[in-house]
């Protein structure tokens, strides 16, 4: 008889809606689900020069790259959670900027994006939170949170002192994985 008068109560019936509606907005904001899935993009790549195309020539001409050339890469180090893979920065040779991030593999998150930053790569905890301190351009959501995909940097940006890419969890501004942007030897 206590259990039937128990679900009689109002009070019990609000407890249950508010319950209800915690669990659904938890659900939404953590997207538990997205640590066990994986979203995989395998995009074509730029076949890049190992090296920096010269930047002038005795008779003062620059000459143009046959085809597209490396601006810059580096190594992902993990953050909040484990990531691998590499980021490049490609020129072609119509003057376009391409963020390509080669055989990346990280969890999977509610609110991914990929940030182009100026702030330095650190290990471990230290780096988690950094990115978004400093200048940073988004260029758009995470594709997948594993494999090659390309990210288009749009040609208003100014690439100067962009020393870092970063997938940043947007939602819970933190780092999963960043990668300092070196030039190629």
């Amino acid at each position: 008889m206590g259990v039937n008068r128990l679900f009689r109560a109002p009070l019990t019936w609000v407890v249950v809606a508010v319950l209800a509606a915690g669990s659904a907005f938890g659900l939404y904001w953590f997207q538990p689900w997205k640590l066990v899935t994986d979203a995989e993009v395998d995009e074509a790549l730029s076949s890049v020069a190992a090296t920096p195309a010269p930047t002038g020539s005795a008779t003062g001409a620059a000459p143009a790259p046959a085809g597209p050339v490396l601006v810059g890469q580096g190594d992902f180090v993990t953050h909040e959670h484990d990531t691998s893979g590499s980021a490049r920065i490609v020129r072609a040779p119509d003057g376009r900027h391409r963020l390509e991030l080669v055989g990346l593999a990280t969890s999977n998150g509610p609110d991914l994006r990929v940030w182009l930053t100026d702030q330095p790569v650190r290990s471990g905890t230290a780096g988690w939170r950094v990115f978004d301190d400093g200048r940073w351009v988004e260029l758009g959501r995470l594709k997948g949170n594993r494999g090659d995909q390309g990210y288009d940097i749009p040609a208003d940006v100014d690439l100067t002192g962009l020393t870092s890419v970063s997938i940043w969890c947007k939602r819970f501004a933190v780092s999963f994985g960043a990668a300092p942007l070196t030039l190629p030897r």
